[in-house]
């Protein structure tokens, strides 16, 4: 019998942690040590991220533009100040079951690659059938165009540029442009710059969710009068007001609960680049918390300036744009609309760094075991010792997602799509958690995420994978299209994938009379990455 049919772990390119690790056998943990984490396909052995680094990475990733534009289509959902802090709260509770998973997966698994590791070891069969949809994902929907269209919003606004799609479409392309040429040439230089973005990101974010208290201030004490017109003598936030016109339709409110999750979207970004971090699990089990913290604090500060400040129904009707109404009415029309502004457009900028350079390394796992064409040229780090193939590979959906669709709800429906299929991949991720509890109850876990947590992760995805498909009232969601269409698009990748595994994995060497292996190669750089090759029956 074959050696793969007899222990089908080896089946996958994630299970090399069985079949690299000899020293393991017979440890009743199955540790991963330092040594063996830089023996695996796609390790790298230089680290190069820091403690403060990583906490950048992550938290820059969390504080994108999330909390700068959903709040406005957040609102228009729900309906009401009570449902939105409600909606705020239930997701960052959400949001922290997601991470405790995604930590115990990164400390048990301490390697680059992220959901793409943690599913491929968990689901080893059918063959490939996990990595055929990770990489669909990644590649089809693994696309930075979201903060990329804030930045070119915010620029011109801050210029008071009336500007046409054309103008809008071409700074964001800009945008994407120049930051993949710094990441592909420019390795130390690109995380220098997403540092100090960060720090300023996590500055700027902190000040405006400090002008709630400020306005709160003025009122009790007397304060100047051009303070929110209209807003600072009748304020929203009396508990006896905050419930009216709330929308309580499950399919509004999921699209809501996906925007405040898109908000934290990045919680496990470490997760992606571990191979490249210093003590990876120590640094992966305080990052986490304390970006959590960090960004549920200062998201529900500034829900709280935006409802002091501007009024609900302009909130409501300020699609993107909300943080600078807040700043213009706060600050008058120099500063308020066009330094703070031109601020968050830095901070959205900051956003597609960090997500392009983590997302560039699972393209590049991706490449080096044998799931994307040109294999050896995207997998190489060669030849400025940075992921370019990854990033060529990230650059063109985001480009086509950018440039193609027109304006208007794109932005939403962008949050949307990337979204759903994100959840069916949380919660294969999330049922493998306590799969592989069961299958491997002596494994090393450094970190054990609350069963409770887990559970209720679970029953969040259930929830928001049906919700969709809940018709809302009067039959319209958030955007004009079809109030499901998001969710047909995200599902479409996925059976996309499932196609495509199946005509590639199973009919085509049914047809051609041959089994897809897979073989080890070392390329000239160092590299190695998993070929898989056609083996003929004799």
């Amino acid at each position: 019998m074959d050696l793969r049919e007899r222990q089908p772990l080896l089946n996958t390119p994630s299970t090399h942690y069985n079949t690299l690790q000899p020293e393991s056998i017979g440890n009743p943990h199955n540790e991963l040590s330092p040594s063996h984490l830089d023996s695996l396909p796609g390790a790298s052995s230089g680290k190069s991220l820091s403690w403060s680094s990583a906490y950048i990475l992550v938290v820059s990733r969390v504080i994108g533009s999330g909390i700068f534009a959903t709040p406005g289509s957040i609102v228009k959902s729900t309906g009401s100040v009570g449902l939105t802090l409600l909606v705020w709260l239930v997701g960052t509770i959400l949001s922290a079951c997601s991470m405790a998973v995604s930590m115990e997966y990164g400390c048990m698994l301490p390697r680059s690659g992220g959901e793409k590791v943690y599913l491929e070891y968990t689901y080893p069969r059918p063959r490939f059938l996990a990595s055929c949809l990770v990489a669909a994902q990644a590649v089809i929907l693994g696309f930075t165009a979201s903060n990329c269209i804030v930045f070119a919003k915010y620029t011109l606004f801050a210029f008071n540029i009336e500007s046409t799609e054309f103008q809008h479409k071409a700074l964001a392309v800009g945008l994407l442009t120049i930051i993949t040429i710094i990441h592909g040439r420019f390795l130390r230089t690109g995380i220098w710059i997403q540092n100090v973005l960060g720090w300023v990101k996590i500055f700027l974010i902190g000040a405006m969710s400090l002008t709630g208290i400020w306005v709160i201030l003025l009122r009790l004490y007397g304060g100047p009068a051009h303070i929110s017109p209209g807003a600072a003598r009748n304020s929203p936030i009396v508990w006896d007001t905050i419930w009216e016109g709330s929308n309580w339709s499950w399919n509004l409110l999921s699209t809501a609960l996906f925007k405040v999750i898109y908000s934290y979207a990045g919680l496990n970004n470490v997760n992606n680049v571990l191979n490249e971090v210093h003590d990876p699990v120590k640094t992966l089990k305080t990052v986490c918390p304390s970006a959590l913290f960090t960004a549920g604090g200062l998201y529900f500060l500034a829900n709280i300036s935006y409802f002091l400040v501007v009024p609900l129904e302009e909130i409501k009707s300020s699609g993107e744009l909300v943080a600078a109404l807040l700043f213009e009415r706060l600050f008058g029309d120099h500063i308020g609309r066009t330094l703070l502004p031109l601020a968050i457009a830095i901070s959205a900028a900051g956003n597609v760094m960090v997500v392009t350079f983590a997302l560039a390394r699972v393209n590049q796992e991706i490449a080096r075991q044998g799931f994307l064409p040109w294999q050896q040229a995207l997998s190489s780090s060669r030849p400025f010792g940075t992921p370019l193939g990854g990033l060529i590979v990230h650059y063109v959906p985001s480009l086509l997602v950018i440039s193609l669709p027109p304006q208007g709800d794109v932005y939403n429906f962008i949050l949307d799509v990337e979204g759903y299929p994100g959840q069916i991949f949380a919660l294969a991720v999330t049922l493998g958690l306590l799969l592989l509890r069961y299958r491997e109850p002596d494994r090393l876990r450094p970190f054990k995420a609350w069963l409770p947590a887990v559970w209720l992760r679970i029953g969040l995805c259930l929830a928001l994978l049906v919700a969709p498909f809940i018709p809302p009232p009067n039959w319209k969601g958030d955007v004009n299209f079809f109030y499901a269409a998001y969710a047909i698009v995200g599902v479409g990748v996925i059976v996309f994938a499932i196609i495509y595994w199946y005509v590639w994995t199973v009919v085509l060497p049914r047809w051609g009379g041959y089994r897809l292996e897979e073989e080890v190669e070392t390329l000239d750089d160092g590299t190695s990455i998993t070929k898989l090759i056609r083996s003929y029956r004799a």
